[in-house]
């Protein structure tokens, strides 16, 4: 099985992990690593080398950061660089994002396969409300 790391600045992999646990129960194999105001990138890398290792007998990883460029997310990008186990990194992640590729990392194959459903996801979870001027809603995707 993948295992699922969701890391990002403040509180969000938190939250993310609370909107998780409301529509698929309480996850396993999966790990939550905030990045917190009182957090330096070193302590950061500690916590998410901590999240990996405690992944070890999964087939594979996945992290899920918030911010493209953020720090999780380049500290997750070095982690990829220098590790030896399948590890891929997806940035920009959303609830839907997450949410798919734990409900379908058992189906989905590899790491990779899984990387790119929940980009497929994330993306196709968002759209744009606007109010039509005939009274009829409207949505952008």
């Amino acid at each position: 099985m993948t295992g699922i790391i969701v890391t990002g600045h403040g509180s969000f992999a938190t939250g993310i992990t609370s909107g998780l646990k409301l529509l698929a129960g309480e996850p396993q194999e999966y790990e939550a690593v905030d990045f917190l105001p009182e957090d330096s990138v070193e302590s950061l890398t500690e916590k998410l080398a901590g999240a990996v290792e405690r992944l070890k007998a999964c087939d594979g990883i996945i992290i899920y950061a918030d911010l493209t460029g953020g720090s999780p997310f380049n500290v997750s990008i070095r982690m990829k660089m220098e590790g030896d186990r399948p590890l891929e990194v997806i940035g920009g992640a959303n609830l839907p994002a997450v949410l798919d590729g734990y409900m379908t990392r058992e189906a989905a194959g590899d790491v990779k396969a899984l990387a790119q459903a929940g980009i497929n996801a994330g993306r196709a979870a968002m759209v744009w409300f606007q109010a039509a001027e005939n009274n009829e809603d409207e949505y952008e995707e």
